[in-house]
């Protein structure tokens, strides 16, 4: 449980980072206004359309009588727009990240570059980087996609459906948010997606420390832009942490020996 406490420690070092530095925390908070924007923009036209969506994929029961018409089609109405929700729950950072590539690479710089120690950069230009977060932030939401359809079916269970499967729903979006997050960080160290995961799954406790509280205010869209900024901070101390970086630091302050120690030494570890 030490790790636990410890992953959730470097989430608040991470708030309290970007509230010392005023300037990145404003920045930070631009790529979420975008996506925030966008997604209620999104989601008030989905809330004007559903009805008439419902409509459409129903035309079958157009000679029911009341009240079984208006009963299906609000159903449905409400089954559409609850679905649109939970996808602007599941893609809000994702896509946040995204926006924000450089916004938020810049911001991990600069939280390296405080905490000493070697400053990775990617060497990449931004289009190559941008599509490498794209793609990745892809593959990883197919695989919360695949844990969410198994965790529904398994939700039917009885008593476990209804207190062990939501605990364990918990568990995997906060596992994959804190991949998302440590991924701006570690991509400037040259790790693809493959090389992140197998170094997450070895400190396990201290990446759900740091996702899943984090994941459960992430559940508020318009709370995740305020917490987006320092989550980036927090997710650049963990990952320093991870590969071994605040030791080294140390270190490289002394005597200047461990440079080359770290996973990020070389920029062309990607691949396509």
């Amino acid at each position: 449980m030490r790790d636990a406490a410890a992953g959730f420690g470097y989430l608040i070092n991470g708030q309290r980072w970007v509230a010392r530095h005023g300037r990145w925390f404003g920045i930070g908070l631009i790529p979420g206004l975008i996506t925030l924007v966008v997604y209620a923009g999104a989601l008030v036209g989905l809330g004007y359309g559903a009805d008439d969506l419902a409509a459409w994929a129903t035309p079958f029961a157009d000679g029911w009588s009341s009240p079984w018409l208006g009963l299906l089609r609000t159903t449905l109405t409400v089954l559409v727009f609850a679905f649109g929700l939970f996808l602007a729950v599941i893609t809000f950072t994702a896509v946040t990240l995204l926006v924000g590539q450089p916004f938020y690479e810049s911001l991990s710089e600069e939280v390296d570059r405080a905490e000493g120690g070697e400053v990775p950069e990617s060497g990449l230009p931004l289009w190559r980087e941008l599509w490498i977060s794209a793609r990745d932030s892809v593959r990883i939401l197919v695989r919360v996609a695949l844990y969410a359809v198994l965790l529904f079916a398994l939700g039917f269970v009885p008593v476990a459906g209804q207190s062990v499967v939501p605990l364990i729903g918990f568990c995997v979006t906060g596992y994959f948010l804190a991949e998302e997050l440590t991924a701006v960080a570690l991509q400037r160290r040259g790790m693809v997606l493959k090389d992140r995961l197998v170094l997450l799954r070895g400190r396990r406790l201290l990446v759900l420390g740091f996702g899943v509280p984090l994941g459960l205010a992430f559940l508020v869209p318009f709370v995740a832009v305020f917490l987006m900024p320092g989550a980036v901070a927090g997710a650049t101390l963990l990952a320093r942490e991870l590969v071994g970086q605040d030791d080294g630091a140390d270190d490289d302050a002394a005597d200047g020996e461990d440079e080359g120690s770290l996973p990020s030494s070389s920029p062309h570890t990607f691949s396509d």
